[in-house]
């Protein structure tokens, strides 16, 4: 499916609760929104904005969520960004409450909030300033849409959302959906109308109230947590287990899940870690050199004696140029290891930032 020449797009997805996040941007000026942010993804979600060399404006909630908990609090903290939701929505500690047919501008693009009630009384849909792509949130889903027997939910009122904001849409204006259980990722409008079993063909709002009615689906496991925080907009303080960032260095986490830290820091810390090269021994010895009280474990042994090493002490892998020690980080969070990081740009970075090294060739 074809994405506009003058966007930036991305479709991603917590497994835990099949829910996707959508990062718009406009390529000229780099603003960028995110929709349906979750909490537990916020440190991805910022790495990638940050790779991308991209300003987060605003994260657009398309409802509140009753299976996930957003990560719009947690992003605003990190990035600066303002929180939107719709003004129907009854969610507080927003920055900005959209009414039906506003507009959001990010750098020369816009979004518009068609309102899209049924499933909550505050569902958003966003559709794109060409209305090439359209945000439905649970509103519609591929080959379904969202159920109505909870928050405010109406089946009729969703029939009419659906048919008349959705279905209004250019028949090849893309659909991506706050959810997706099976694997899908995109339909379109043309398509929906056509296949869709509750909504497609010639379905009356009868035939939907019917099926909707008639569902039998047990409550979300997350609703007694979701709900509240949502309704705050996932401010921490009122749900458990907020995310403990890491702080025995100042680390930079990459949208690979990889944490890092930088050859300077290392330098001057590397008494408080462990060290570990995993490249092979002849390029231990070899042209690089290494760091001084850095310790040679190739990564095909370190699943291996990662044993030998100490849980208690942060460590710090290293290879020619970090490719290799990035899963080395990987194996050692596997083996139980919390506090351990990659160097950033490995050998190289570290040589081309003047730091000492040993080279066994010179001893020689």
């Amino acid at each position: 499916m074809n994405v506009p020449d003058q966007l930036i797009f991305r479709q991603m997805l917590d497994q835990r609760s099949s829910t996707y996040t959508y990062l718009l941007a406009d390529p000229d000026t780099r603003a960028a929104v995110l929709i349906d942010p979750v909490f537990e993804q916020a440190r991805r979600d910022a790495a990638l904005i940050t790779e991308l060399d991209l300003e987060l404006m605003y994260t657009l909630e398309t409802h509140v969520h009753a299976d996930h908990i957003t990560g719009a609090w947690l992003l605003k903290q990190r990035l600066g960004s303002r929180i939107v939701i719709s003004a129907q929505s009854g969610a507080g500690e927003a920055d900005v409450y959209l009414q039906p047919g506003e507009r959001l501008a990010f750098g020369q693009r816009r979004l518009q909030a068609r309102a899209t009630p049924g499933h909550t009384n505050g569902c958003m849909t966003y559709v794109l300033d060409d209305r090439s792509m359209a945000f439905t949130g649970d509103a519609l889903l591929i080959r379904g849409a969202g159920r109505t027997d909870f928050q405010q939910g109406d089946a009729g009122t969703l029939y009419r959302s659906v048919t008349e904001q959705i279905f209004s849409l250019p028949e090849d204006c893309l659909l991506y959906p706050g959810h997706d259980y099976r694997g899908l990722t995109a339909s379109s409008v043309r398509e929906e109308k056509l296949y869709n079993p509750r909504l497609g063909g010639d379905r009356s709002e009868a035939d939907f109230r019917g099926y909707m009615n008639n569902l039998g689906l047990a409550h979300p496991k997350q609703i007694d947590i979701a709900v509240p925080a949502n309704l705050r907009c996932g401010h921490p303080e009122v749900m458990a287990g907020k995310p403990q960032e890491p702080d025995w260095a100042p680390l930079n986490y990459t949208y690979a899940g990889v944490y890092e830290v930088q050859p300077e820091w290392l330098d001057e810390n590397r008494g408080r870690v462990q060290v570990i090269d995993v490249r092979d021994a002849d390029e231990f010895t070899g042209i690089l050199g290494h760091i001084q009280g850095a310790r040679l474990i190739p990564l095909h042994r370190l699943r291996d004696q990662c044993t030998e090493l100490a849980m208690d002490k942060p460590v710090v892998t290293v290879c020619r140029s970090g490719g290799r020690s990035a899963r080395a980080v990987t194996i050692l969070a596997e083996a139980g290891f919390k506090q351990a990081a990659n160097l950033a740009g490995g050998m190289i970075h570290w040589r081309s930032a003047g730091l000492p090294v040993v080279d066994e060739r010179r001893e020689e």
